[in-house]
This record gives C-alpha cells, sequence and structure tokens, in this order.
C-alpha cells in the first residue's frame, strides 16, 4: 500500500472517528477549556501529596455482538491501562451490567472474572439492570498515584522522542479480527509485569508524556496526544515493531492487548526502551515530536499526512487554556 493511501485509511479509520463526538460533550462540562482532566485517561483528583485517578470505559457494541465472553475480558482490561497510563496503581471497580438474557450475561460475567483475575484488581460494587432488550458492561475504576509521578498526555514537546511499547508475543483474537491478544492467554505474574511498566517510568520520570494503545490505534494514539498537547510528530514506519504476519494498515488500526506509546526526552531515550525491555515488551523509539499541527509518517523517501490537525480532528480537544506545561 502507497504512504498516502495508508495515511487516508488510519485517517477514516472507525477506531478513531467515533471519537469525534468527545469535543462536543467536552464542551457542555468545560466551556472554557480549562480542566486538565479532560483528555487525559483518567480524571486527576488530588489529595496532599498523591492524587486519585477516576476513569471510566464502555465496551464497543460490535465487539459485543461477536464475542460476550471477550468483552467482559476487555472492559477489566482496557480500564486497567486507563490507570497504568498515567502511571496509577489500580485500587478497584464497579460495573453497571445491562442484559435480559441469562445465557449472555453468563458469558460476559465469566470474562470479566477471568479479567479480574488476571489483573488483580477487584470488583467491588456496581449496578444491574435486569431487563433491557441489549446487553452492555460499563466500568469504572480507581487508582492511585504520586501526584509528582503523574503521566500526562497534553504535556509532549517539540524535540521529544516518540517512544512504543507493544507485545507483539500475541495472536489475532479469534472472534474480533481486529484486537490483538497478548494477555488472555499469558500467566498473570506477566500481564501484570508489564502493565507495572509504566509506573516504573512515572516514577522516574522518565516521560513527558503517554497514552496506551486504544481503538484508534498506534498513531490514532499518538495523535490525540498530539492534538492535547499543541503539537506534530513525524513517524518511521518501518522502525514500529509489527507482528511480520500481519500488513500495516491492519495492525495500525488494531487494538492491541499491550501497547503504551510515549514521549521523552532524547538523553532518556535508551532508558525509556530498557524499562519496557525489562518489562517483556518490544520498545523502539518510532519518531519525533515537531512544532505544528501534523502527524507525518515516512518511508524512504515518502511522506504522508495522517492527521493535519487544522482540518481533521480526532477527539477534537486543544491544549488546557491558562494551564502551564
Amino acid at each position: 500500500m502507497k504512504l498516502e493511501s495508508l495515511a487516508e485509511s488510519l485517517r477514516d479509520y472507525l477506531g478513531a472517528t467515533r471519537k469525534h463526538s468527545i469535543k462536543n460533550i467536552v464542551n457542555i462540562f468545560d466551556e472554557k477549556g480549562t480542566n486538565p482532566s479532560f483528555g487525559e485517561d483518567a480524571a486527576i483528583i488530588e489529595m496532599g501529596d498523591e492524587a486519585l485517578l477516576l476513569a471510566a470505559d464502555g465496551i464497543w457494541d460490535r465487539l459485543m455482538r461477536a464475542d460476550p465472553e471477550w468483552s467482559g475480558y476487555c472492559a477489566i482490561l482496557v480500564n486497567v491501562h486507563d490507570i497504568a497510563a498515567m502511571g496509577g496503581r489500580a485500587l478497584g471497580m464497579v460495573d453497571i451490567f445491562s442484559s435480559s438474557s441469562p445465557e449472555l450475561s453468563e458469558k460476559v460475567l465469566k470474562g470479566m472474572k477471568a479479567g479480574v483475575e488476571k489483573l488483580g484488581v477487584p470488583i467491588v460494587g456496581g449496578h444491574i439492570h435486569p431487563d433491557t432488550p441489549y446487553t452492555a458492561v460499563d466500568v469504572a475504576i480507581l487508582g492511585r498515584v504520586k501526584k509528582d509521578s503523574i503521566i500526562y498526555s497534553s504535556k509532549a514537546k517539540p524535540g521529544d522522542d516518540v517512544v512504543l511499547g507493544i507485545d507483539l508475543d500475541g495472536r489475532v483474537h479469534p472472534s474480533c479480527d481486529m484486537n490483538w491478544d497478548s494477555t488472555f492467554l499469558k500467566e498473570a505474574s506477566i500481564v501484570r509485569h508489564q502493565i507495572n511498566s509504566m509506573v516504573e517510568l512515572g516514577e522516574t520520570h522518565l516521560l513527558t508524556a503517554g497514552k496506551d494503545v486504544s481503538n484508534p490505534g498506534i498513531l490514532g494514539t499518538l495523535g490525540m496526544i498530539l492534538e492535547v498537547s499543541g503539537v506534530g510528530a513525524e513517524v518511521e514506519l518501518d522502525t514500529i515493531p509489527k507482528p511480520a504476519s500481519l500488513e500495516w494498515d491492519r495492525w495500525l488500526k488494531m487494538y492491541p492487548g499491550m501497547g503504551f506509546i510515549v514521549t521523552c526526552k532524547p538523553e532518556n531515550t535508551a532508558r525509556v526502551i530498557e524499562v519496557f525491555g525489562n518489562h517483556k515488551l518490544n520498545a523502539s523509539r518510532i519518531g519525533k515530536i515537531l512544532p505544528g499541527a501534523h502527524l507525518d509518517i515516512v518511508r524512504g523517501g515518502e511522506r504522508a499526512t495522517v492527521f493535519d490537525f487544522t482540518k481533521h480532528n480526532i477527539t477534537g480537544l486543544r491544549p488546557v487554556k491558562g494551564c502551564n506545561q
């Protein structure tokens, strides 16, 4: 696939475009654009030298229809990732479960239990709708973090390197071809060790920004960092870790079971890659942060713009007004 066609395909991918409505919702609650929690993976509630991290995530109905058990598992996985992405340790979760089907309920709850056992974060309460005409699961999670160790997604700066840490030891999930499953079949101790890579990176203050790779894929997630940081980036396509069996267009759209994209000062890049490696993640410097509003991919002498944030949106969020970064 030519680079320009790849860029257009990634820009139009549903995993990214379905986030367009975020700006409209945020504007209702934060008309002046001054709340630093909006645009982050979790809300930040300061408590002295520490902060509580509060997040919530729901499961895409497309995934629920394809595999209810896998949906339940992912409901746990994605929430724990949201806390880890900000350098935090998850404490507990509550859920809202809607279903009138005993068969579907059993499958979803079986998946959620597997996620709790894998990740070691308990469900401590919740709410059930037992008479809905649909099946849905939504989870909220609470975590904690040292205030000086919070990893924001909004603080990438021109001159920073972009590093991807991701687990290539996985499989395309049998029932969800846009999910790279690298956690379900692994021992819990390995999965938890991988997640704690972000805790170490936060507490050692090696990063300027970071997020967990989510439904918009690797470059879509980087794009969300760029939006809220008010910067651009250049990514060298062939430096992105990738399973040999997958083409670029598919891999760059997939939700990986375990992946984080971060930015750091160049003098810290080798150490960041080392930390990811020590936590059994494949890591590489894949690009650099630039002034401006473009996310470009390059390969050889070829260049293409995936997002021009003067024309394109993912979340549509911009740097927080009045926030000293």
